[in-house]
């Protein structure tokens, strides 16, 4: 069972509604008229274009798990540089302050996604397991788990989407020249991180969802058309359940890098705004 996330994530009250096309829109805040002829900055910018490009096809988790991968090595890359650290530490600006907290709840959002997959591959070899010995009670409990960790899944892509909004908010004004683009090329990568995440987030939940709907066109079959029609529909069920089970378990490893990629982004920061004496 994922245990609850409440301990640093403040969830909506209502579930979240699917992760639209249109919700997944991350607003660019990339300083204007600027380019840099910095390598690790455009190379950065590369990796938001194709965590972009990848939220507008989610067909693959492990695809988008591995572009907030790589976002966050190459802005890792970034923060070593001297520019960002002065744009970090500016005392007119509360952007780092503000990453801090974005990185937070990102790290803290990873680690409730990898526990909920786990729920979820636990909930499918159970399904799998009841549908083949029919046993009603075993996939009704096995369902019921697999739906709560659904709306978990749901309120942690709400919680980090709002992420790119309050990136949005961010107060760049008095940052100038080079620390400028630095920052705002800081802010767009976790703003863009933040929508990949949702991203992924929905996508899981939508495709465990996908699943719970056959389970219950294979258990709800008249009594008279069950001989002919329950076993290859309860079958079918299986093998899609089975397809899940390996989809998540196949993920696992590159949930874990991810969570730490992120959990070591806030950690640069950290050691940039709170520089030892």
């Amino acid at each position: 069972m994922a245990p609850n996330f409440g301990r640093s994530i403040s969830f909506p009250l209502t579930p979240a509604r699917s992760f639209s096309k249109s919700s997944r829109h991350v607003r660019s805040v990339s300083l204007p008229g600027t380019t840099s002829s910095h390598p690790l900055l455009a190379n950065l910018h590369a990796h938001i274009a194709a965590v972009r490009s990848w939220i507008q096809d989610t067909a693959s988790l492990q695809a988008g798990l591995a572009n907030i991968h790589a976002l966050h090595a190459a802005l890792a890359d970034l923060l070593l540089l001297p520019a960002s650290v002065a744009a970090l530490r500016c005392t007119t600006s509360n952007t780092g302050d503000r990453l801090l907290d974005a990185f937070l709840l990102l790290a803290d959002a990873h680690q409730g996604f990898q526990e909920c997959l786990l729920e979820l591959r636990q909930a499918a070899a159970e399904s799998r397991t009841a549908l083949r010995r029919g046993d009603a009670g075993r996939l009704a409990s096995a369902s019921s788990s697999q739906r709560r960790a659904e709306k978990d899944l749901a309120r942690l892509a709400a919680s980090v989407s709002a992420v790119s909004t309050k990136c949005a908010r961010l107060n760049l004004v008095a940052v100038s020249g080079e620390e400028a683009e630095m920052a705002y090329a800081l802010v767009e990568a976790a703003a863009a991180s933040a929508a990949a995440s949702a991203a992924v987030f929905s996508a899981a939940a939508s495709m465990s969802s996908a699943v719970s709907s056959c389970k219950k066109t294979a258990t709800f079959i008249p009594a008279f058309a069950r001989k002919s029609t329950a076993p290859e529909s309860a079958e079918a069920t299986v093998e899609r359940l089975h397809a899940l089970e390996q989809c998540f378990d196949e993920c696992d490893g590159a949930c874990d890098m991810v969570f730490r990629s992120v959990v070591q982004t806030r950690v640069s920061l950290l050691n940039i705004m709170t520089p030892t004496i």
